[in-house]
Order: C-alpha cells, then structure tokens, then sequence
C-alpha cells in the first residue's frame, strides 16, 4: 500500500530534529572554538521553518576569495524534510563548513544524520573538543563563569570595630576617584573659561562705620541709651503681658531712615546709624540682652553688632544671599544663630569660632522664615517650595513636612505670645493658623482674610493678650482682625506704599509700630 501523499511530490517523513535541538547544537558549536570566519570569507543563510505546503528554496552559499565552491543545501524542520539525503548534505556542509581555509577554530555538534537511537553518538567538528568536554552542549557545560570581584573578609559579627558584613570593600576598589593629568588639564581649561565669561562681582564686605546722634552716650549717671527706662508709667522688665489691648486710633509719631536705633519713649531721638553693608539690609535680630544685633544683606554678609558703641564685632558669609536670621533664644545658646540662604540651606553659625557648625539641607527652594518654638527646642522654616519644615536642634533632618497641594508660599510667620499658634501669611491673601506643639496641624477655623498681600511678605503680629491679629498689606493698610472670631475689626491707612511690618509692643495696651516701602516707620496708639 503506497503511503498517503502529503506533499506535491509525494510523501515526506517528518524531521527528527526539531527546532530546539537545532538551535542547541548550533549554539554549543559556535561557543566552543569560537568558529570565526576569515576576513576574506563571506557566508550567506537563510533557514525556512515549518510550512504544511512543499515551501523550498534554495539558499545560496557563496564564498569570496576562498575558492571552496559551498554546495546549495535544503534544510526544512519537522513538517517538511527529504530525511537522510537532506541530513547527508547538511553534514557535508557542516564538515566544508569547518573547514581549515574557512573557519580559525573548530567547535563540535552532534552529527545530524544519524536517527537510529542504537548507534554510537557521532560528532561533526572537532572531535578532540568534544571529548575533551565529554559531549556537554553550551547549556549543561559550567565553562565560561566569570571570576567575581573579591571583598576583603571580615564577617564575625562579635568584632564590633573590625565587622564588615556585606558592606566590604572590593580588594581592588579605588577609594578616591582622582582625575587623570589630561583630565584636570581639560577641567582648568573649562573652568578658566567660565571664570572669563562671567567675573564675580566684587564682594568685599563694605566698610563698617558709625554715626553717634546724640551729644553724650551717657548720663550723668553713667548709664548708657541701653538703660531701660522706668518712668514711662510702664514695666517694661516685666514679662507678664497686659491684661486686657485695644485698638490703635491714631499716628503720635513717624521716624526716617534706615539701619537706625530709635528711642520708643521720651524724645523719640535717633540715636545711632549703623553703616557698613553695600547692598540692602534684609532682616535684623537681636540677641535677648539688646547689647548686640545681627544684620542679613544681599551683599552676602552677615554682621555682628555692638548695639552701644556701633562696633562691628564680626562678619559671617558663605557666598550666598542671607534672607532670615534668628539667634538662637537660649540664654546658653547666644553664641549660636541659624540664617536662611538663597540657595536653600540653613547655615548654623558659632559666634565664638566665626565657623559652620552645622547646616540644614531640605528645603527645594529659598529660605524665607526662621521661627523658634517648643521652648526653642524646635525652629520652623518656611521656604518659596511652598513647605513648611519643623527641625529639631541641631539636627539637619526635619522630622515634620507640611505640603498640601493648595498651599502657597508662606513668607512671614510669627509665634503668638503663648507659645501655642504660628500665624503664616499666605500668598493667597490669607493668615493661616498652625498649631506649634506636637502635632503643627492646620487650625481650619482661624483663617484671616479681607487684605491684599499676594507678592508681599508682609510681617504678621499678636496683640500681647491675643486678643487681636495685625498685618499689612499692599495697599499700605493696617489691618486688625479680631483673634476669636477671626472678624475684621478696622483697616487704618497707614503709608503710601505698601505696609510691609506691623509689630505690636509686647508691654503696651495698644502701641503698634508699622514700616512701609515709601520709607517711614510710624508709632500709632
């Protein structure tokens, strides 16, 4: 009985090698001996897959300036085979293939015309290689592991100083990562042309002087203008707020000028001009006693004062823009104070020694705020990324992040007398309210609102009894708002341009001080 036809030409078994097995063999081949063909050899194949029609083509086998004509081979897969004949030839190709004109190295396979499972397996190739390596495919073979990096050893975990773990260090790892000699040659070049393109300005600090207003620094007494006074019918050495404020009406007096001392109480003189920055002074501080002052400017310096004599005790700089600064309120900390940069740091600075003694790097954009709570065992930092950030001391890690999507920048925040409430002038024209103990959540009920401040910092103040909330605002303003009911109790215009510091006294009833862009500081009761 003739077999069923299953192809044009007749019938074809199916191939005993499959696609796995082949791709198998021609891997392990082509990894052992490395089979490179001669530069002037030129090999060109094509390999058709399983197709249920009679699909053949015959691929070209052409070689350049070798002279070994390469013979026109037929290889179909499973479906479609002509069996041994096809097998015979494909070893031939195989065997010319290997050969010493074309390829460098031998590599081995199994010999593909052999089906019969009882026959002794054979190999095409080199033979030598594949007994050397006893038949092993690249699949089973464990050759070609690469050699890993050894570490230096130390895992006894009892050694307390000496234990490395998992953490060693490779024997041959470099620690320090030196460039080469052409490599700095072409930084300097790079770094002398940009030090051409753009010349630094010429930061010297400005020449420190001062101006003495009055006739004699002190009295007949000896006391100097530091000497608290005691008959303005005020305790102004008491620490216990007034019991009850009230509104301030009207403007008793106006001040001129700017890096000034004033008197608050008597003459009201201008007592001494403090001079010695080249660009804008952007914030002061004092330390607790008042005998010295820190001033912040967009030269890039900070100066120590002596707020008696006007002598510059010391300058502090780290080449960026200072826009906040706070001594730390500690009577045991005085020597240290903390200032807010441009380039998104709080530098921590030491009096004493004129060095960094610590730096806090968190922040994603200019620092705009320092305030002091939690019995100054804390400091919150706002900033333009639109955050606010608590930090203990001395640790350059906030352990609270305040970020909401609504947020807007916050650049003026004050602590309310009892230490209990940080009011933030937010740029959406709001006076938002944080607690500042534990927790700093948002106090959703005390909002402030009704004044214009977007683009402003204006300052934010307390009446000393909380009863009321000041501010500024762009339209030069005073704004009162009522700490209960968050009602906007008066508006009194107080400058020409924009009001941009509203500070309430912390022993008077309803003594307010406001400063302005048209250049005036006034006294309003």
């Amino acid at each position: 009985m003739a077999a069923p036809r299953n192809m044009l030409s007749g019938y074809a078994e199916p191939a005993h090698i499959n696609d796995f097995m082949f791709e198998q063999q021609r891997r392990t081949f082509a990894t052992y001996g490395n089979s490179q063909l001669k530069e002037s050899a030129f090999l060109k194949y094509q390999v058709l897959h399983r197709s249920c029609l009679c699909r053949y083509m015959l691929n070209e086998w052409e070689s350049q300036k070798v002279g070994v004509p390469l013979p026109k081979i037929l290889y179909v897969t499973e479906a479609c085979s002509l069996r041994r004949s096809l097998m015979r030839s494909f070893k031939h190709l195989l065997e010319l293939f290997l050969s010493p004109e074309v390829c460098l190295h031998k590599g081995y396979a199994l010999d593909p015309s052999i089906d019969n499972p009882e026959v002794a397996t054979k190999y095409i190739g080199s033979v030598e290689e594949a007994e050397k390596n006893q038949g092993l495919t690249v699949f089973e073979t464990g050759q070609r592991k690469i050699e890993k990096r050894k570490k230096f050893k130390e895992n006894d975990a009892s050694n307390i100083d000496g234990f490395l773990g998992p953490w060693a260090k490779y024997v041959d790892e470099k620690e320090v990562a030196k460039p080469s000699e052409e490599e700095q040659k072409e930084l300097d070049e790079i770094t002398a042309k940009r030090q051409k393109r753009g010349k630094l300005e010429d930061d010297k600090p400005g020449e420190e002087k001062t101006i003495l207003h009055v006739k004699e620094m002190y009295d007949y007494q000896g006391r100097s203008y530091l000497h608290v006074p005691q008959d303005v019918g005020v305790n102004l050495r008491s620490t216990v707020p007034p019991e009850k404020c009230y509104l301030p009406k009207k403007q008793i007096h106006v001040w001129s000028g700017h890096t000034k001392l004033w008197e608050v109480y008597g003459d009201r003189r201008c007592l001494r001009t403090f001079i010695g920055h080249s660009k804008a002074v952007r914030d002061i501080s004092f330390n607790n006693a008042g005998t010295q002052f820190l001033s912040a400017a967009y030269d890039r310096y900070l100066k120590l004062w002596d707020t008696e004599t006007g002598q510059c005790i010391s300058r502090f700089t780290n080449r960026k823009v200072p826009y906040c600064v706070k001594f730390n309120p500690d009577e045991d900390k005085q020597n240290l104070f903390v200032a807010g940069m441009s380039d998104k740091k709080i530098v921590q600075w030491d009096i004493r020694s004129g060095e960094i003694v610590q730096e806090y790097d968190r922040h994603l954009g200019a620092v705009n705020t320092i305030v002091f709570v939690d019995e100054n065992r804390r400091f919150v930092s706002t900033s333009d990324d639109k955050s606010l950030r608590v930090w203990e001391w001395d640790i350059p890690v906030d352990f609270k992040y305040i970020a909401e999507p609504s947020m807007h920048s916050m650049p003026a925040v004050t602590l309310s007398p009892n230490g209990k409430w940080l009011a933030c002038q937010s740029m959406d024209n709001q006076i938002l309210i944080f607690g500042a103990q534990n927790r700093f959540r948002l106090n959703k009920k005390k909002i402030f609102k009704g004044h214009m401040v977007a683009g402003y910092a204006c300052q934010v103040d307390f009446s000393p009894d909380m009863s009321y909330v000041i501010s500024g605002d762009a339209d030069g303003k005073l704004n009162i708002w009522d700490w209960k009911t968050t009602k906007l109790y008066s508006r009194l215009k107080a400058h020409d341009k924009v009001c941009i510091g509203a500070v309430w006294h912390p022993h008077e009833t309803s003594k307010v001080i406001t400063c302005g862009w048209d250049g005036l500081i006034k006294l309003w009761d």
